[in-house]
């Protein structure tokens, strides 16, 4: 059974960052598109980050361009979300969700089948 699991959430200030890890289980993970998403309270959940399989390619959401980067390790089988310059508005709990041998990752929900339990991020203000 895959298992992806997020870690790295907590509570920080505005303008402080945290570093966000996607790992699996039993799986490559340079082998799969992974989506970062958020959802934040009382809001629907909305894709952030992702970043491709063929050639690393990354996309960002308007709201996190310049401040989040999204990065692979497939020595350590990790996706890394690197988040700086968070706001109140960045708190949330975040996903990480993953697609095999998609080529070109996607910012949308339904792309995705497999889904980590999530790690939830909180920035004070």
């Amino acid at each position: 059974q895959l298992s992806f699991m997020e870690s790295g959430g907590g509570l920080v200030q505005s303008g402080g960052s945290l570093r966000l890890s996607c790992q699996a289980a039993g799986v490559s993970l340079g082998n799969y598109a992974i989506g970062w998403f958020r959802q934040a309270p009382g809001k629907e959940r909305e894709g952030i980050s992702c970043i491709s399989t063929k050639d690393g390619r990354t996309y960002y959401t308007d709201s996190v361009k310049g401040r989040f980067t999204i990065s692979r390790d497939n020595a350590k089988n990790t996706v890394t979300l690197q988040m700086d310059s968070l706001t109140p508005e960045d708190t949330g709990t975040y996903y990480c969700a993953a697609e095999r041998a998609a080529s070109v990752c996607s910012l949308r929900g339904f792309s995705y089948t497999y889904w980590g339990q999530g790690t939830r991020v909180t920035v004070a203000s």
